[in-house]
């Protein structure tokens, strides 16, 4: 029997392409400053409440406060699964930018409390030193809860997408800041991976893969929206894609979205040993 959906107001299942990320995510704010010119959320019929330029706290939420209030609810309720599959931050901004990163933070913190996963997803690469010191108390009148910057990270996977092209993401950090982040989480002991999505072009793809194989176990790969892709070549990507060595010979693990496989005509249960379904738990190696 599946699994009944859960809307709530900060934890949700996201469906469609989104539910190739995760089972279950987490929005607070909806728009982001970053302006990438690909941005999916300032697209469509949406694009007036979601795609805004400054990160705003969404409107179910009286203030950080009765957010994470809600937050812990909401992790109670459904802590089996959260527990299972992890939880993603986030489809409608980015979770680490200077106006949304103290109630990432004290939220991951609930997870590290409840022995949630966490699964962070950003462009943005300055955060880092002030996470790993970072202290705050958040005060609930007869309950304190203090977040300290590194142990909150005990069980967290950090994400970053990484398409080769700073013009098109003018605000947020260039991706060899991001590159470099992810450097010195994974050489700090943490989990890694990498948002290739969307593919601009296959070149700088392949680059940002070359150059992050050493220090990035998982690649989701998508195509940009609304773009044709020639079938071919984008088996030829894929082919490259696969053949990624690190310098010990250890090869990186891939997911190929659905649409991707859709535009190669290619079939999930005929990839190679190295792709990864839908389900895979990074946090099980």
């Amino acid at each position: 029997m599946k699994a009944k959906q859960f809307n709530g107001k900060a934890i949700y299942n996201p469906s469609g392409k989104a539910g190739e990320y995760s089972c279950w995510a987490c929005n607070f704010y909806v728009g982001c400053s970053n302006g990438c010119a690909y941005c999916y959320c300032k697209k469509g019929v949406l694009a007036g409440a979601m795609g805004g330029d400054v990160p705003t706290l969404k409107k179910c939420f009286k203030d950080e406060k009765h957010a994470l209030e809600v937050f812990e609810k909401e992790l109670k309720a459904n802590l089996p699964e959260l527990q299972k599959h992890g939880l993603f931050f986030s489809f409608t901004s980015d979770p680490m930018l200077p106006e949304t990163r103290v109630l990432t933070m004290c939220a991951i913190g609930f997870c590290n409390k409840y022995n949630v996963p966490v699964k962070i997803l950003t462009k943005i690469a300055d955060w880092l030193d002030w996470a790993m010191n970072f202290t705050y108390t958040i005060d609930f009148g007869v309950m304190k809860y203090v977040i300290y910057g590194k142990d909150v990270f005990e069980n967290t996977a950090f994400g970053f997408t990484l398409t080769g092209h700073d013009e098109l993401e003018p605000n947020a950090s260039t991706n060899t800041e991001r590159i470099e982040a992810m450097r010195k989480l994974k050489e700090a002991g943490f989990r890694t991976w990498a948002s290739i999505e969307p593919i601009i072009d296959f070149e700088s793809s392949k680059d940002m893969i070359f150059m992050t194989a050493e220090y990035c176990s998982l690649y989701k790969i998508g195509l940009e929206s609304g773009k044709k892709y020639d079938k071919k070549e984008l088996q030829k990507f894929m082919v490259s894609c696969l053949l990624t060595t690190t310098e010990n010979g250890k090869q990186p693990l891939f997911y190929f979205k659905d649409s991707l496989l859709k535009a190669a005509g290619l079939k999930r249960e005929n990839l190679s040993f190295n792709c990864v379904s839908r389900d895979y738990n990074m946090f099980n190696d």
